[in-house]
């Protein structure tokens, strides 16, 4: 590829746009249902009950400790998949370049998001690039479908949460946010802090056989507050957690102290917070502790039949109520 910047050129559907898309794109992506030549896909049967998701990344910078917008593409999207049920079979992508955008920085990217796809085990299968003029982006964005298949059983959902029934989450929070934020040095803060990127398909997966599992979601943008708020919203119960067993790494405390955040609105791309029965919290528990992403995992709350509020009982005794979050401290961090 003679060019070391995208150019208007590479969008224009003539030479430099197939030189992109077979030596870039299909370079790292190729599978055996993958075809540049078609702009459709055409899928096996799905032996199941099909389950399908979109979204969106736009990640600001493109690339951060622990990952990159490539990889947290896929795992932004087979997470989806994975806490409805599922199992992630396929995906489409589209990628918005900007002009001026580095090849080599995007042959890097797309390279991060083919390893991600094979390690989750999930294939592209179709895809669109478009370019837009420079200075109307930010490098690049990116935009997925998932599909997967969900084996016949019971979907969760909110509907089936009731008061008693306990809030676990599978390992500590706010790492993601911190480190996207670390990674701006905007505040002349630096770190080793790494973001929590990852497939939770083990997490998931690991509680399905539990006849107790009600719920599960990853908290991402607006983090395990919003996920709460979310959960009062549906049910009109309240929620009770417990803040001392809330799993936080240090260095998001010390920065969010610092900077006057709370980590427990900040994202994360690799956990899962999942609410059970009472009798099925302490296997679901262990069968995530069992697991490497999981070794962290605890019991942080409880639904309640109180006023349709999310209580923090403080370690001292004390209480606070976490209000809906308005403003986004912390845009485009997914």
């Amino acid at each position: 590829m003679e060019h070391t910047h995208i150019s208007l050129a590479h969008g224009n559907g003539g030479h430099f746009m197939r030189e992109l898309i077979d030596d870039l794109f299909a370079r790292h992506l190729s599978n055996d249902i993958l075809n540049t030549s078609t702009d459709a896909a055409t899928l096996p049967v799905i032996n199941g009950e099909p389950v399908m998701t979109t979204d969106g990344f736009t990640v600001k910078p493109l690339e951060f400790p622990g990952g990159n917008i490539g990889s947290l593409a896929v795992h932004g999207t087979v997470n989806d998949l994975a806490v409805a049920g599922a199992t992630p079979l396929y995906l489409s992508l589209n990628a918005f370049i900007e002009e001026g955008l580095e090849i080599s920085l995007l042959d890097r990217l797309i390279q991060s998001l083919a390893d991600a796809a094979r390690e989750a085990n999930v294939r592209v299968v179709t895809g669109d690039t478009k370019v837009v003029p420079h200075g109307e982006g930010s490098g690049l964005y990116l935009a997925t479908t998932g599909i997967g298949v969900r084996a016949t059983r019971q979907a969760l959902g909110m509907h089936h949460i009731r008061p008693g029934d306990l809030v676990l989450v599978s390992g500590p929070v706010g790492d993601h946010g911190t480190a996207v934020m670390l990674a701006r040095e905007q505040f002349g803060l630096r770190g080793d802090l790494q973001s929590d990127s990852a497939s939770v398909l083990p997490l998931t997966q690991a509680l399905l056989p539990l006849p107790g599992l009600r719920f599960m979601r990853d908290p991402t943008r607006g983090g395990l507050a919003s996920v709460m708020h979310e959960i009062r919203l549906a049910t009109g119960h309240g929620i009770r957690l417990q803040q001392a067993s809330i799993p936080i790494h240090d260095p998001v405390s010390v920065v969010c102290e610092m900077l006057g955040y709370d980590p427990l609105y900040l994202a994360c791309e690799g956990r899962v917070v999942a609410i059970l029965s009472e009798e099925d919290s302490e296997a679901a528990l262990a069968a995530w502790r069992e697991l490497p992403r999981g070794n962290a995992a605890a019991i942080i709350g409880e639904i309640t039949t109180d006023q349709p509020h999310i209580v923090l009982q403080t370690p001292l005794g004390g209480t606070r109520i976490l209000e809906e979050l308005e403003d986004d401290p912390l845009p485009r961090i997914c």
